[in-house]
């Protein structure tokens, strides 16, 4: 994220593609909220939306689930696809209690994130990893930053974060979830816990207030080889690969977006 603009995310949110993926992402949420069901049953609208991003999160984590079978299921600790639906269903729970806590103390923010998907009392669990400590990500095959490279960037986005600024939320909410995904702080669930911090950004910074437009949906319905390939253009660090993988999350929450119209829309049918 280097830059000598004096906000950072503010000329991240200047890359080339960047402002059309902004305003793309704008109109469609835009679109979503007036939307007559919206105006009417929100709350089951909220309701669906983090049911499906828990999907679509666990997915992209190897646990690619049927939706139905998301909704019907109730363990969720006996083998480890369940363990990780499960860990992605509280997560999104607890995403919206802990909007409050996020701009004051983010780091605080990431370590219940992580305590509340790893769910166990682990000497592990719920804080940065230490040199010497491995990670269990599977899925993200990138060079792993040592702990105290993960130590100086946790806080050098957590300061980001605590000073806020004029950056558009697609921006802040990608650059969130890039990062975290690119140190892997945690030594489990880190690609849950990005979503989830993703999804905190987005909701908290006024775009999706009512958490209607479930952009892990989207990560999903792109597929892992894309997200990947897009993580390694914000790894690069180049505008380009930058520009790409804001485009890339802009993306995923337009198809968050459509997700939740074709609830609004079976609603209005009756037909959910």
């Amino acid at each position: 994220m280097s830059t000598n603009a004096a906000d950072p995310l503010v000329a991240l949110g200047g890359l080339p593609g960047v402002p059309d993926a902004v305003d793309s992402v704008r109109k469609a949420v835009d679109r979503v909220y007036g939307h007559r069901v919206m105006r009417r049953r929100s709350n089951e609208i909220t309701s669906e939306a983090a049911l499906r991003g828990a999907r679509g999160s666990a997915a992209l984590s190897g646990a690619d689930w049927a939706l139905e079978e998301v909704r019907r299921r109730t363990d969720f600790g006996s083998e480890p696809e369940a363990r990780t639906v499960g860990a992605a269903l509280r997560l999104t729970a607890e995403a919206g209690q802990l909007l409050s806590i996020w701009r004051q103390s983010p780091l605080r923010v990431l370590a219940r994130l992580h305590l509340v998907a790893a769910a166990d009392a682990g000497d592990a669990v719920g804080r940065p990893r230490l040199a010497g400590e491995s990670v269990d990500e599977p899925l993200i095959e990138l060079p792993l930053p040592d702990a105290d490279e993960v130590a100086g960037r946790l806080e050098g986005l957590s300061r980001l974060i605590i000073a806020g600024g004029s950056a558009p939320a697609l921006v802040t909410a990608a650059i969130v979830h890039g990062e975290l995904l690119a140190l892997r702080p945690f030594t489990s669930h880190n690609g849950l816990v990005a979503r989830t911090a993703e999804r905190i950004v987005l909701i908290g910074s006024g775009l999706d207030p009512k958490a209607v437009c479930p952009s892990e949906v989207g990560h999903a319905e792109l597929g892992r080889a894309a997200y990947a390939a897009a993580l390694d253009g914000y790894v690069s660090g180049t505008p380009q690969g930058m520009a790409a993988w804001i485009t890339h999350c802009g993306k995923a929450v337009e198809l968050g977006v459509r997700e939740s119209t074709a609830v609004c829309e079976a609603l209005q049918r009756g037909a959910a």
